[in-house]
């Protein structure tokens, strides 16, 4: 097994969301099921980001608006985007703890899993939305290229797309962008042919799949389209925005994967690591709201960091199908696909 660290703050807790699907108790479930697996994992404090590392990625006239709600007491966002009181600064350690993981595999660990909340994919230079407040791996994207990291390989299995991520990378061709999520889904974006502008032109790789999509699709995007992609791009450090609500017991996703699935996945995207940037991989959590479900598909993710591989048989020729219009558009970027 190779060493494994989280990345954790009780300050977690205190981003107050009152019955909200987004909840504390996410975070309190996967505690305890690492405890209970007694997974060989260290624990890691992480520190505040700073105003300055967020503002990479935000705005300074957004970073004041969240920090003014929430010294008056709390308030919303957007709809779905809840403040509390404590939510300022629960932002800025799930940023620092994202940055932390980034730390942790740049110096001696071989992975490291941010458990972290607010999320954060969804997240705009501008405003927040979807439950996000400042985008943690956008941040922790731009950490890693302050300390010498050059290509940035961005891996998102939230159920929902990313825009946030999307955009802020867009145009820049350091970083490629790799999503699978379920479409037509929140937040509308994500289609095939989003590909990036201007330098980052093909640096956009987005896979969007059917509903019901379980294991066998999920496998065969990874396997046929980021597998061969990123060997082509040489990341120096993978990052990953795990979103557990794909899971087939999630009440706001509508796919079908299994925690083996998600171990199955996560297994693939470190062989990647290992294959190009000596195994450097950091994982920052996102979205994921069955309670159970999570929790064990992060268990089996963590395993799968260390080296336990989770076997998945079979096709999806609805799936397959979508790979076939994906790599043809990609096609005109990578030489795998041509």
């Amino acid at each position: 097994m190779t060493r494994t660290c989280l990345v954790y703050h009780p300050i977690y807790l205190q981003h107050e969301t009152d019955g909200h699907p987004e909840k504390k108790e996410r975070l309190t479930a996967i505690l305890d099921k690492i405890r209970s697996e007694e997974l060989d994992v260290d624990f890691i404090t992480p520190k505040l980001a700073t105003v300055a590392q967020v503002a990479t990625i935000h705005g300074l006239r957004y970073i004041d608006q969240v920090k003014a709600i929430c010294e008056h007491g709390g308030g919303y966002l957007d709809v779905d985007t809840i403040l509390s009181q404590n939510s300022y600064d629960a932002a800025l350690m799930a940023a620092g703890g994202a940055m932390a993981a980034v730390d942790a595999v740049l110096a001696s660990y071989d992975s490291a899993f941010a458990l972290v909340r607010p999320p954060g994919h969804h997240a705009m230079p501008n405003r927040g939305m979807g439950f996000c407040i400042f985008n943690n791996i956008a941040i922790a994207a731009k950490h890693a290229q302050s300390l010498g990291t050059k290509r940035v390989l961005i891996v998102d299995w939230d159920v929902h797309h990313g825009n946030g991520t999307n955009d802020v990378f867009y145009s820049d061709s350091s970083v490629l962008y790799f999503s699978t999520h379920q479409y037509p889904h929140y937040p509308g974006t994500g289609r095939a042919d989003e590909v990036g502008e201007d330098d980052g032109e093909g640096f956009t790789v987005n896979v969007p799949l059917p509903s019901g999509t379980g294991d066998a699709g999920y496998l065969m995007a990874y396997r046929e389209i980021l597998l061969p992609v990123a060997l082509e791009f040489k990341p120096d450090i993978v990052l990953v925005s795990a979103g557990h609500d794909p899971h087939k017991d999630d009440p706001l996703g509508g796919m079908r994967l299994t925690s083996d699935g998600f171990g199955a996945i996560a297994f693939l995207v470190k062989e990647i690591a290992n294959s190009c940037c000596r195994g450097r991989l950091a994982a920052s959590l996102e979205g994921g709201y069955n309670l159970q479900a999570q929790a064990e598909a992060v268990a089996a993710e963590i395993r799968a960091f260390g080296g336990e591989a989770a076997q998945i048989r079979g096709t999806d020729t609805g799936v397959a199908r979508r790979i076939e219009e994906v790599k043809k558009i990609q096609s005109r970027y990578w030489s795998c696909f041509t």
